[in-house]
Parts: structure tokens; sequence; C-alpha cells
């Protein structure tokens, strides 16, 4: 199955602006992200889609592909989709241009999961949750998965809600999870998806994946040991730089 990765990223990020283009590095944030899904096994093509020219310049000039889109997208999913219907795959995974420390195994487990999955539409990813604090944070997004690896529901509140006492985290990996926002698609399920008005429970929780859920589709989920930190902050890219100029000096001796 062909597989292309779709990095959407836009200049106007409301903690961060700008933040594709920021380059204390020597390199753009956004080329980061590309050079990782490069590294992907999988894919059969990298694409950013962006609705900024400068992104659109950054991307050509250190020999990337991006297409312009519309500005008018709600979500980063209706940018994918825009460039996923003139691109030659069966698959179409959506990374966010904020992670520069992405897994390339992670991104090819998603199509794996498509593949020992017919009926599921999505694949998306986990990782065991370590701290009550995240398992109560409402900025955590958390997933429960039924016997066959698919997802039953996404929340913001604490699910599974234990009744009695305290979640045994570390004593139950597979059962206390947190979301990760990394997504592969069957080409006609994106397309048919981003034509579909939201829902209720989507528009409830402000998470775009319960209206997958909400239809009927199926989600497969899989679960991955720990997942690279994006970039959301100014603290978060300074810890970045960190690194990234440490794991250079390391390289270099």
């Amino acid at each position: 199955m062909r597989c292309a990765i779709v990095i959407p990223a836009r200049y106007a990020s409301s903690r961060l602006p700008g933040k594709p283009l920021l380059k204390v590095t020597g390199k753009y944030l956004i080329q980061h992200v590309y050079e990782q899904a490069l590294r992907s096994k999988r894919a059969t093509d990298v694409v950013v889609a962006t609705d900024d020219s400068r992104i659109m310049a950054a991307v050509n000039s250190f020999g990337g592909r991006a297409v312009m889109t519309r500005r008018d997208h709600p979500s980063g999913t209706d940018r994918v989709a825009e460039v996923a219907s003139g691109l030659d795959a069966d698959i179409i995974i959506n990374l966010q241009g904020d992670e520069p420390l992405i897994d390339p195994s992670a991104l090819d487990l998603l199509p794996d999961l498509l593949e020992r999955d017919p009926q599921a539409k999505l694949a998306t990813l986990a990782v065991p949750l370590t701290s009550l604090e995240a398992y109560r944070s409402p900025n955590v997004v958390k997933v429960v998965r039924d016997r066959q690896g698919r997802a039953l529901y996404f929340s913001r509140s604490p699910i599974p809600m234990v009744r009695d006492g305290e979640p045994e985290l570390t004593k139950l990996p597979q059962l206390f999870l947190q979301h990760l926002g990394l997504y592969a698609y069957r080409r006609e399920a994106l397309l048919e998806l981003a034509a579909r008005p939201p829902e209720l429970l989507e528009e409830s929780e402000k998470l775009e994946q319960l209206r997958v859920l909400a239809i009927g589709w199926s989600i497969q989920v899989g679960v991955i040991g720990h997942a690279g930190r994006g970039v959301d902050t100014h603290d978060d890219y300074d810890r970045f730089v960190e690194h990234y100029r440490s794991r250079a000096f390391a390289r270099a001796a």
C-alpha cells in the first residue's frame, strides 16, 4: 500500500507564532520534522501542507516539497485532506509540523495497523500514562481500547474512571493510555471525513477523532513506549534546541 506523509504547517500559532520557521539550530523547525518523515521506511511521499508563502519558501529552500492550501480550513485535518485529494496514495499520515523528535518507527507502525485491521478506517497511537496529574488533566487526551485494539472512546476526562481507590498506572499500562495526535487515514475515508459536519460529541470535547467514532467507524490504536515531545511554546523549543545540540556534540565526539 502506498503511504504518503502530509505535514500541515501554519504560521499563525496562538502560543508560538511563526514556529515552523524557527531556526536557532541552523535548520527550520519544519525542516527537522520533514527530515524525520523522510526516515520512514513506509512513506512513498512527504509533503508539507501550508497556507503561508514564507513556509512554502522555507521548504523549497531545503529541497523539500510543499503545497499551498486554502487559508480558511477550520483544522489541520481539512488542510491535509485538501492535499491528499491530489496524491496517489492508499494511506495518508497526518504528522503535525511541530514534532521534530517523532520516531520514524512510530510513523511506520501506523500503516501496519491499518493493514492488520481491514475494517479500521483510521489508525493512531497512544503511550501509557505515567502520572496521576496527566490522568486527571483535561489537556491530556485519554483513550480506552477494546480487545482488538480499537478505540472505544477518547476523552479529556479521566478514563477509564476508577470507582474505588486510585488508578494503578504502572501495573496496568495497557489500560491507562494517553492519546497521541498522530493519525493514518485510508485516503477515501479522510476525504469523506473532511466533507462531513462536526458531531455533537466532537464539539463537546473539542476532539476531532470523536467525529469518527460518532459515525460508527473504527480506529485502530497502537501502543508505543514513549513519544517525542512536540513544540508548543518557547520553552518547548528551547528544550528541543538543547537536545539537538547535545546530540550533535555527542556525534562530533
